[in-house]
């Protein structure tokens, strides 16, 4: 009996195993650290960690002159000349890549939407790389193991493929329950995301209006009809935290770091004091007497005294919170006032009279919170649009509203000559730079590539910082 009693259990006990193996063998087997599909978002994530360097630099605010050094001028003075590319692929570009590539997780938002904000991102970091240093590893990048050595593709061939992905990311946007997770700078909002893509689509092709205005004029349009930004609250600002580990830069050199090696340059309080903008007093703290006063640009020495006698970067602008604008609605704004005066957007010079001045107002409100002080700055007669000289009005408020963003300040004055600028003297030959050099690793690393990229240059030069790229028409 007893025999038999052990028997049935036993027998008992495999019925049991076998009716419940589907239940329990997939999370014996399934490993939870290596998923079978991806957190796209957390990618995403990962991904807009890198956004506030594409403005926060001690490099890229100088070549515009937004700031002059108060001590180690080496970097006003262009003294580095080749700058690596190398953590953008391995780091953002890897992770957006992994998002196309791989299964995602539909739990974490609509895979349509997760793929959209993927493709945007992609196109905004491609778009800064080209802009610094022009034909850049694309088509044959972001292979891993299977491609060490990628050739260079053009510029003209990234601006393509960047409309090409803002194209299929503005029709590939699913609005209805479209909120996807762990996003930093929307909250998951997909309408903002897809102004934002048709945004940076319409400012990518007002780049093109010296080397190629038709395409120019064509994507400008299909981006404005898609839809773009429609206020401050779209802007793409990155929200700094109180953390150490992602907090805003500037607070990082000057508080933490003790750093206060930053001033307002001269151009900039040059221009802005006289014309009592309502945005100084954010740009820079007054000096030690109460005054604004701008530090000469690209000093080849240092003066202890500096410090006192000029106006530091303003302190609004650098707590540890501070956000970091990136694309804005006012930057649409001037886009739109220059591309009615080029007569891509109907409407003549009252069109862009209207965005101009809207824009005016609107990167004062952006900046200070309020409008006060705009209807009294617009009302002046050097600000008061005007037909004959609308591109150098509508370019130098681009300039001031650019501030602390220097690469894109940067880019703009490559593309327009404005404003007038002169070069730290004795530096770089006298030259602003145009472009930042290759990786020196390139050399080495992907030697035929690199020198095939060099010898491709649409107008000629080395891989130095004098060399136009495509836009850069002479």
């Amino acid at each position: 009996m007893k025999k038999i009693f052990i028997h049935n259990c036993l027998l008992l006990s495999v019925i049991l195993l076998s009716s419940n193996c589907k239940k329990f063998s997939q999370s014996i087997t399934t490993d939870p650290n290596n998923p079978t599909k991806a957190s796209g978002t957390q990618l995403i994530a990962n991904a807009e960690l890198t956004l506030p360097t594409l403005s926060s630099s001690p490099y890229g605010v100088h070549y515009p002159q937004y700031l002059s050094n108060t001590s180690f001028t080496d970097n006003s003075r262009y003294t580095t000349v080749n700058f690596n590319f190398y953590s953008f692929y391995t780091g953002p570009l890897n992770d957006l890549e992994n998002v196309l590539q791989t299964q995602l997780d539909a739990n974490q938002g609509p895979i349509a939407n997760q793929i959209a904000v993927a493709k945007i991102l992609k196109a905004y970091f491609f778009w800064h790389m080209t802009d610094r240093w022009g034909p850049l590893p694309y088509t044959e990048a972001l292979k891993g193991n299977a491609h060490f050595t990628p050739k260079y593709d053009s510029q003209q061939t990234i601006y393509t493929a960047g409309f090409k992905l803002l194209d299929e990311a503005n029709a590939g946007i699913v609005a209805t329950n479209g909120t996807i997770k762990n996003d930093i700078v929307y909250n998951g909002d997909i309408t903002k995301w897809k102004k934002l893509g048709n945004t940076i689509h319409m400012l990518m092709a007002l780049r093109l209006s010296k080397v190629d205005p038709a395409t120019g004029n064509h994507e400008f349009n299909k981006a404005l009809t898609n839809g773009i930004m429609t206020a401050n609250s779209d802007n793409l600002a990155y929200p700094s935290a109180a953390d150490p580990n992602n907090e805003n830069y500037w607070y990082t050199s000057f508080t933490r770091l003790g750093r206060n090696w930053f001033a307002l340059s001269k151009p900039l309080v040059d221009y802005m004091l006289p014309l009592n903008d309502p945005r100084l007093p954010v740009f820079g703290d007054k000096n030690s007497t109460g005054n604004y006063v701008g530090l000469e640009y690209g000093k080849a020495v240092p003066n202890s005294n500096d410090i006192n006698n000029v106006s530091l970067l303003g302190s609004p602008l650098r707590q540890q919170t501070s956000p970091v604008y990136l694309v804005t609605y006012a930057q649409a704004l001037f886009a739109m006032a220059e591309a009615a005066k080029l007569g891509w957007i109907g409407g003549g010079d009252v069109t862009a009279k209207n965005n101009y001045e809207l824009a005016v107002q609107t990167s004062i409100v952006q900046w200070t919170g309020s409008t006060a002080g705009a209807a009294a700055y617009l009302a002046q007669s050097q600000i008061q649009y005007n037909p004959a000289t609308a591109i150098m009005q509508i370019a130098y408020q681009r300039w001031v509203h650019l501030f602390l963003h220097g690469y894109e300040g940067w880019a703009e004055w490559r593309r327009t000559g404005y404003p007038v600028l002169v070069a730290a003297p004795g530096a770089n030959g006298d030259h602003i730079p145009r472009r930042e050099g290759y990786p020196t690793q390139e050399q080495t690393n992907n030697t035929s590539n690199y020198q095939a990229a060099v010898a491709s240059f649409p107008y000629g030069g080395a891989d130095d910082l004098n060399t136009r790229l495509w836009w850069d028409k002479p």
